[in-house]
């Protein structure tokens, strides 16, 4: 006699190649962010899963808070699934936007191409493909036909790029959702309970224009901001001597990732803007990260005569900190991906940020666990060529289709 799990991943073998279809149609319509236009992701998604049975709830943020944000449009997804029995309500949650593809690409970013078992295009690792985890778990376990207890909800969101505001936050202020419990996107191989904080920043250098046959006449801007980046490259060389408790989480860092700035070649710069990107462990104190970090700039800048910088907060994104209340999550899913991928699966923190945290703020615990490689690396998430191991996306949705039934009390 096959036992209940045999059975679940049977079902995700048989329907294996449906669910790599269903997959290559998400990561066919674009959902780049900027510029954020990502209601046609969601009417697509909601119409695909419909074809299963499933049901979308469309929640489309109102157009200003969209436009405030500097994204276009937004709708987020709840799929209910209620069962006979009292028991929790497991969110499975999954952000459809994602950053533009960039330069580099030898696949094309937005078809789906399968070669030697692995599926390209932006988002098949990070994370419309726990969409198709998620969504082909939960018809794995309904086709038990079992009692279980409780519900699931399926939550697919786009503002992971932005900082999940208008994503679970919003469906949380707005309560329509309050889960017992969260699991995430995630990786196979690792369960996530806690990650870094990120603080990002803009900072806006004035000096002078003039022309560049007269410098003198002028502050050069460019210059001065130069000052700047190399106290804050300073403070980065220090943050390798702050370590971390958690395993997989290391020490704080900070990057500047865009630079502009000037008029013309042949003018002293007047004006520079770069932004930044600070992570912070889940021990540092937000607060105290963002002031030190103002000091900073203040400090620099006045070591040049006639250059002044204004600081402005992007984004603030606190760490995920494990709520004891995730222990059954964990203990399913470690349990389940041991026995589905045949060694052992740590539980840890990552250096990314996620909307887990946004959950976890509200009191509900959350962890991470989805398709996708060992490293961000591997994924090539945020970079050229993003792929994802079908094998991968096999075995994930089998032990979310275990864990599910555990945790819904199946047999």
């Amino acid at each position: 006699m096959t036992t209940l799990h045999e059975r679940l991943d049977a079902w995700v073998d048989a329907h294996f190649d449906e669910q790599v279809r269903f997959l290559q149609e998400l990561i066919r319509v674009p959902t780049d962010t900027p510029p954020g236009d990502n209601a046609p992701h969601a009417e697509r998604t909601a119409e695909l899963i419909r074809a299963f049975g499933f049901e979308a709830e469309k929640h489309a943020v109102p157009a200003g808070e969209v436009k405030d944000r500097g994204l276009e449009s937004i709708t987020n997804l709840i799929v209910r699934r209620r069962y006979a029995g009292k028991g929790p309500t497991l969110a499975l949650n999954a952000h459809g936007d994602v950053v533009p593809p960039g330069q580099g690409w030898t696949k094309p970013p937005y078809e789906g191409f399968i070669e030697d078992g692995r599926i390209y295009g932006r988002a098949a690792a990070v994370s419309k493909s726990d969409f198709s985890t998620y969504v082909f778990a939960v018809r794995a376990l309904e086709s038990l036909q079992m009692p279980l207890a409780g519900s699931i909800e399926l939550h697919f969101t786009y503002d992971e790029e932005f900082g999940g505001e208008l994503g679970p936050a919003w469906l949380l202020r707005q309560r329509l959702t309050r889960p017992d419990m969260v699991i995430g996107a995630g990786f196979s191989y690792q369960i996530v309970t806690a990650h870094n904080g990120c603080l990002q920043m803009e900072i806006t250098v004035h000096g002078k224009m003039a022309h560049a046959a007269f410098p003198d006449t002028g502050v050069d801007a460019l210059q001065g901001a130069l000052g700047i980046l190399a106290a804050l490259y300073a403070q980065n060389a220090q943050y390798r001597l702050i370590t971390s408790g958690v395993p997989g989480i290391t020490h704080p860092t900070l990057v500047v990732g865009r630079i502009e700035g000037g008029t013309h070649t042949n003018v002293v710069p007047g004006k520079v803007v770069f932004k930044l990107d600070r992570r912070m462990i889940p021990e540092e104190n937000p607060a105290e990260v963002e002031a030190r970090i103002r000091a900073v700039v203040a400090e620099a800048a006045g070591r040049s005569a006639g250059i002044a910088a204004d600081v402005r907060r992007i984004l603030l994104a606190h760490s995920l900190k494990p709520l004891p209340a995730n222990q059954p999550m964990v203990s399913a899913l470690q349990k389940h991906a041991e026995a589905v991928f045949g060694e052992r699966i740590p539980v840890c923190g990552t250096p990314l940020y996620t909307d887990a945290r946004l959950y976890c703020e509200a009191g509900i615990p959350a962890v991470l666990y989805g398709a996708g490689p060992r490293t961000v690396s591997e994924s090539h998430a945020k970079r050229a060529d993003e792929r994802l191991e079908l094998q991968d996306l096999r075995r994930a949705t089998k032990v979310i289709a275990r864990a599910c039934a555990d945790l819904l009390g199946a047999g």
